[in-house]
């Protein structure tokens, strides 16, 4: 068993006030913190991972096909692998949440 603890691991700043932090890998999926500032933004991006996350403080807008959609705190998602998304905090509130990778997205070169 592998414990990854958040405290751990030096999160990485994606692009501007997002911050992602790699949690524990495994062979068929991994795991990712993140923490979004009021303001920042995601730029449109995709990745052959399916991705499910929770949102667990906060309220992030993701964007996909150019429709926007609200996820708050306690809420789940999923996008499919390869779907062009989008997010941005259009709060007042940090938006904190983890996303869950299929297959594992370990180590991403986040300037990508």
């Amino acid at each position: 068993m592998d414990i990854v603890s958040d405290a751990d691991v030096e999160a990485a700043e994606a692009v501007d006030d997002v911050f992602l932090t790699q949690g524990a890998v495994g062979e068929d999926t991994s795991i990712q913190r993140f923490v979004i500032e009021p303001g920042a933004e995601v730029p449109e991006h995709d990745h052959p991972h399916e991705q499910i996350g929770v949102i667990t403080g906060g309220a992030i807008t993701f964007v996909v096909d150019g429709e926007d959609s609200v996820v708050e705190a306690g809420d789940t998602y999923v996008i499919p692998g390869d779907e062009p998304h989008a997010a941005r905090n259009d709060g007042d509130e940090t938006v904190v949440g983890y996303d869950i990778f299929s297959p594992p997205r370990a180590n991403p070169d986040w300037q990508e």
